[in-house]
């Protein structure tokens, strides 16, 4: 299933790059190929807390400026408190496929949708076998939407505790309806490091998903936001329970966690460091807002560390 959505998404790539005119990238063996260009380039994005209107409708505009002037070629678009967040998806793809922008797409699991939070991912609440349906007919319409995912999915695979329960038979479903439509499009889930090592995870989940994201919070030590220095031994232990070239996506804080509390600029400089060199990929969670005062110091550093890590020209 995984192996035949990967084979399928190579050939076309390769298609589109002889029938268009693709752009050239630097040599990178790391990220996903990103619409636009003809090899593989690092996945560079922010995710979620994007700019809204008075009405509260996703400012798209403002949304693309930032992502440009941030350095980022991706952006994560989280479907949760905005009502019209999946109708304003649907207007900002075009848009940020006219800028090379590739687009993921996360939901809400059970642990965070109604009734026990204020909101869900909608129109389609907790039907995720629905949601993979209709995800996947959004990305063959426009192909930069490249991937979608689901926070805290580790936290609800229990059918005990939350219902729909994400059981192998479950995401099986949802990636069968993903392969009737698209097979390119990638599903990778928000996985968390101590879930990750124990109870076979790895050998259950990995042949059903094309990759995780990984939120960084050091974990084997306890876990906190002020130690980015366990990020190569952390990712160097994930990738020794998955296959050979598993992508591993990192997330990394810049807002705060409820428990652990906030990160400091210094600490998001050296962890996109880290994360650059040891992950497929870097995403920040959340997109800074480069007007507040908590944001604006990281939205520079954000900014400065995508410049150096980009492979294409702004």
């Amino acid at each position: 299933m995984k192996q035949i959505r990967s084979y399928l998404f190579s050939v076309l790539i390769l298609t589109a790059c002889f029938s268009t005119s693709c752009g050239s990238t630097k040599e990178n063996n790391k990220g996903t190929v990103i619409i636009g260009t003809q090899s593989p380039v690092m996945i560079l994005g922010t995710y979620a807390a994007l700019p809204r209107l008075e009405n509260g409708r996703a400012d798209i505009p403002k949304l693309i400026y930032q992502l440009n002037d941030l350095n980022a070629n991706t952006y994560n678009w989280l479907i949760w408190t905005g009502d019209k967040d999946w109708d304003d998806l649907k207007l900002f793809l075009p848009e940020a496929k006219k800028h090379n922008i590739s687009v993921w797409v996360s939901l809400v699991p059970p642990s965070e949708s109604k009734p026990i939070f204020k909101y869900s991912s909608e129109p389609y609440g907790l039907d995720y076998i629905r949601w993979s349906k209709e995800i996947a007919l959004l990305s063959a319409e426009f192909p930069n939407l490249i991937a979608f995912s689901i926070d805290d999915f580790v936290h609800n695979i229990d059918p005990k505790k939350y219902t729909p329960a994400y059981t192998p038979e479950y995401v099986g479903k949802m990636m069968d309806e993903i392969d009737k439509v698209n097979p390119d499009l990638k599903f990778i889930p928000c996985s968390y490091y101590k879930q990750i090592i124990k109870d076979d995870f790895a050998k259950i989940y990995g042949p059903l998903i094309d990759g995780i994201l990984f939120p960084y919070r050091a974990e084997s030590e306890g876990a906190n936001l002020n130690n980015p220095d366990l990020i190569e031994s952390e990712i160097a232990h994930i990738r020794t329970l998955f296959e050979k070239d598993f992508p591993i996506y990192i997330d990394l804080y810049s807002t705060a966690h409820s428990r652990l509390g906030s990160t400091t600029p210094a600490y998001i400089q050296k962890a996109i460091k880290y994360g650059s060199e040891h992950a497929d990929g870097v995403l920040i969670y959340k997109h800074p807002n480069p007007t507040s005062d908590l944001d604006s110091e990281k939205y520079k550093i954000v900014k400065d560390g995508f410049a150096r890590l980009s492979n294409f020209k702004k």
